[in-house]
């Protein structure tokens, strides 16, 4: 195949492009758990909940916004839709295409169409690749161009994204991050893909920097007619650059709705917490906000609460919420949250109605069970110490299992205790 063109143009897949604001990616209980491995002969004794049964999707032609504290999931929950991290269970659909189950060959295929920019614009760039060979790597595998043809499409992708032609002979290290990420962001729209997950590209530049990139993606969107997945932690660049932001917590969505709606009226307690954290460059503004600290730290992936995440650290946090885990369910149009109690918290007027510290100004708050540290995720070890049982080591007939082990249990006893969903034949 040899492309012709001289202005890039969306790809159309194997099926006809549909019109903005159709669902192009289809999110459906998806579950990425890794297990954790002790002793000498490696047996699994846990397992990290990296992202539980979480589902959303992707509209045509939008960006949206995925956004959540440092180890909540998003980067994994963003690999394990590419298919780069094969997923425990769950769905993802693109264009209607189920991706779990589809073959190598054909993830091949449907990766012209998916592509991603990686966090880290250093080490995502092979070192001993000029910037040409970096570049048209993606053509090389699929099979488009070749000769003079390829190499005019290089250039003109190093144009597209800011970055002078001539410099494709050299090599990474003789970039800027700036610069080495649109290199990056050249490679990912090289084969033309309809989707592109942004894995928070610009949390590793220099604010000047960020707004370069951020301008770029916003521009090639409206130029290629892009799909973005922007996770990221800045919550002023998220609300600069989406459509409709996700909230995710300890590997759970918490709230989804339109850009305006979560920063005008959030109804989560964890997003209240979230956006009472970004200052307000308006003194006025500023003075009249009630900032909400939490306290306490995020719990473990591996043991993490029962009920509700957030029940740990939330000042709202009732009997129900350690018991019953919330859905997320739509509470008003477009708008989606996992708590218990949101109407009731709303109507209480959020923020405003927790105490404040004279000195600050702010609500230093706490959770009435923040000092719970039972999961639903504990190892047969700690069950064991709960219930006041012998340590299991102790318990064994037979002689004691190799040191450092929890015991000589098989893989399947250990997976239904720990409850782990199945992958769907």
């Amino acid at each position: 195949m040899t492309v012709t063109a001289t202005t890039p143009t969306p790809a159309t897949g194997s099926t006809p492009a549909g019109a903005r604001g159709d669902t192009l990616v289809e999110i459906d209980r998806l579950t990425m758990f890794f297990p954790v491995r002790q002793g000498i002969l490696q047996r699994r004794v846990g397992w990290v909940r990296a992202v539980d049964d979480v589902s959303f999707e992707v509209r045509r032609g939008e960006t949206l916004g995925l956004v959540g504290e440092s180890g909540c999931g998003k980067s994994t929950a963003g690999r394990a839709i590419l298919q780069l991290y094969r997923p425990t269970s769950g769905h993802v659909r693109f264009e209607g295409t189920e991706l779990t189950t589809a073959s190598t060959s054909e993830l091949r295929r449907m990766r012209r169409n998916m592509q991603i920019v990686f966090q880290d614009p250093y080490a995502s760039l092979n070192s001993r690749l000029t910037v040409a060979a970096i570049v048209s790597e993606p053509l090389e595998i699929h099979h488009i161009a070749s000769g003079r043809e390829r190499t005019r499409r290089v250039n003109e992708l190093l144009e597209l994204v800011g970055l002078d032609p001539s410099m494709s002979s050299r090599f990474p290290h003789e970039f800027s991050g700036g610069q080495r990420q649109r290199i990056g962001i050249a490679r990912a729209i090289a084969l033309n893909p309809q989707f592109i997950v942004c894995d928070e590209p610009i949390s590793a530049l220099d604010v000047s920097i960020q707004a370069q990139v951020v301008n770029l993606l916003q521009d090639l969107q409206e130029r290629l007619g892009l799909t973005y997945l922007f996770i990221a932690h800045d919550l002023s660049v998220v609300r600069h650059i989406s459509d409709r932001v996700a909230v995710m917590y300890l590997g759970k969505i918490v709230e989804i709705t339109t850009r305006q709606l979560l920063y005008d009226r959030p109804l989560h307690p964890y997003t209240m917490a979230l956006l009472s954290a970004v200052p307000i460059p308006d003194p006025a503004v500023e003075r009249q906000r009630r900032r909400m600290i939490l306290t306490g730290d995020v719990p473990s992936p591996v043991n993490p609460p029962s009920g509700c995440r957030f029940h740990t650290r939330c000042p709202f946090a009732q009997e129900r919420c350690r018991a019953e885990e919330p859905p997320l369910s739509e509470v008003e149009t477009g708008h989606r949250v996992a708590c218990h109690f949101w109407s009731e918290i709303n109507e209480a007027g959020g923020t405003r109605s927790l105490p404040v510290m004279p000195q600050t100004g702010a609500a230093v708050v706490a959770s009435p069970y923040q000092d719970e540290d039972q999961g639903e995720g504990m190892t047969e070890e700690e069950e064991r110490s709960l219930q006041g049982a012998p340590p299991l080591k102790e318990a064994l007939i037979g002689g004691a299992p190799i040191s450092g082990e929890t015991g000589s249990r098989d893989d399947a006893g250990l997976s239904e205790s720990l409850d782990v969903p199945q992958k769907p034949a």
